[in-house]
């Protein structure tokens, strides 16, 4: 697995379910919002420094998510996908990768085909059980809207050899 992960280029993410915990919370006027971790995002910030690029493909239409992912500075945004694989062959096209080169951390069952043709394919503990008996899927301990997506750059990470605290001292220099 090390080998896989160290030729990861760009990590894709699903959006409920792996960035959030899947709720959808909603106020006493109607407005949508979502619950998101700063642990993934500190996790795509790291990743963003040693080249490796990130990119949400969800099926949701959210604004929320458009206003998260532009915070994150993740390069490419895909929403109100309903084909994420072709979605996803398109983004390694434009980048000039294969889908062996590609990380996907998805939950449910749009997510399916995906979490089939990529290098690496991981999935919270609170996926559903579909996607948890993908052949070689790996189960993150992390769940989705709690930090999944850092436990995910922390491998990529260590497989490339990186010390994070030399990441983070750089900004300090």
């Amino acid at each position: 697995m090390q080998k896989i992960l160290k030729n990861i280029k760009l990590l894709i993410m699903d959006c409920d379910g792996v960035l959030t915990d899947a709720g959808m919370y909603y106020s006493p006027n109607g407005d949508e919002m979502k619950k998101f971790s700063t642990y993934d995002g500190m996790g795509i910030s790291l990743l963003r420094r040693v080249g490796v690029k990130s990119a949400i493909i969800t099926g949701e239409n959210s604004p929320i998510v458009s206003q998260r992912a532009a915070k994150l500075k993740i390069e490419s945004l895909y929403l109100g996908c309903s084909n994420k694989l072709e979605a996803a062959k398109e983004l390694c096209n434009k980048e000039k990768l294969t889908l062996l080169e590609v990380g996907f951390v998805g939950d449910d069952l749009n997510d399916l085909e995906l979490l089939r043709n990529v290098g690496f394919a991981a999935c919270p503990p609170n996926a559903r059980p579909e996607v948890k008996t993908i052949p070689n899927i790996y189960l993150l301990q992390t769940r989705g809207g709690e930090g999944a997506v850092r436990e995910v750059a922390d491998m990529i990470l260590e497989a490339k050899g990186v010390k994070i605290g030399n990441l983070l001292q750089s900004d300090t220099q």
